[in-house]
């Protein structure tokens, strides 16, 4: 999968994916963390290691007011317990995972959230959700390749979130590939 040394774009759907040129490598891993995890791997395990991963996808946001493409400086799981499992172990599992030094905090988990309920918990932690995002830095990070994450938002996470991400994820993958194609 690509080229040694260039960058190896990673999206979870084609929509995602819809307007980017063939400059760079893209690897659609599928929705989910299982997936993405797999699907990074496989790509790394092959020993012909990109430059970098980039990971393009959509986001929904946990506070009011953001929007637009986001570079995240660190991502978090929101449905893996750390805590609990580091108190029956004695040993610390999936720790949050630093990207850069300035951006949003993104949590990642198994869920596609549109409950106000969980987005009022997530939001005390995070800025964005999504589901892979985690997944793809920790497969980087196993494999030493540096990782960055791009997300746009595309829903509040709330209860319009499944109608918003059909609405948006056109418009998504056009603002996502425009920041690709500028940076």
């Amino acid at each position: 999968m690509g080229m040694a040394g260039t960058p190896l774009i990673v999206v979870a759907l084609k929509e995602e994916a819809a307007y980017l040129d063939d400059r760079y490598p893209v690897l659609v891993t599928g929705v989910g963390k299982v997936a993405a995890a797999i699907a990074v791997t496989q790509a790394l395990a092959c020993g012909n290691l990109p430059g970098e991963i980039i990971n393009l996808g959509t986001a929904g946001a946990l506070r009011a007011g953001l929007t637009g493409t986001q570079e995240i400086k660190s991502v978090i799981q929101h449905d893996f317990d750390s805590p609990a499992i580091e108190a029956l172990t004695g040993r610390a599992y999936g720790p949050p995972i630093t990207l850069r030094a300035d951006g949003l905090v993104l949590a990642t988990g198994d869920v596609f959230v549109s409950d106000p309920i969980l987005r009022g918990r997530l939001a005390q932690r995070a800025d964005l959700v999504d589901m892979e995002g985690y997944a793809v830095a920790a497969a980087a990070v196993a494999y030493r390749v540096p990782v960055r994450i791009i997300k746009h938002v595309s829903d509040q996470a709330d209860d319009g979130a499944f109608k918003s991400w059909q609405a948006t994820v056109d418009e998504c993958a056009r603002a996502l590939a425009s920041f690709l194609h500028a940076s």
